[in-house]
């Protein structure tokens, strides 16, 4: 599981990233590079990295649920992600 602080540090990117979704697009837009410049470094969007939505984890992320491998296997057994089963043949 991640730190606290991490996973903290994520979600005011993504805060300030909505926040400013607008006014970016307008400035790239109009081509004003310089305004563009003047903007928190955290408001662009590459800056997001994809996490976990339950324990933060970085790498193994499935994009399409949200969650990493483990918590997606763990789910997926227990039966709390509708229409997925284990495979078997």
């Amino acid at each position: 599981m991640a730190k606290e602080s991490i996973k903290a540090r994520q979600r005011k990117r993504v805060a300030m990233v909505e926040k400013y979704a607008e006014k970016r697009k307008a400035l790239k837009e109009a081509g004003d590079y310089k305004a563009l410049d003047l903007l928190p470094k955290n408001a662009s969007p590459v800056r997001l990295k994809n996490r976990c939505q339950l324990t933060g984890r970085p790498r193994g992320y499935m994009r399409h649920f949200g969650l990493s491998r483990n918590q997606f296997r763990d789910m997926a057994l227990e039966g709390k992600i509708p229409g997925v089963k284990k495979a078997s043949w």
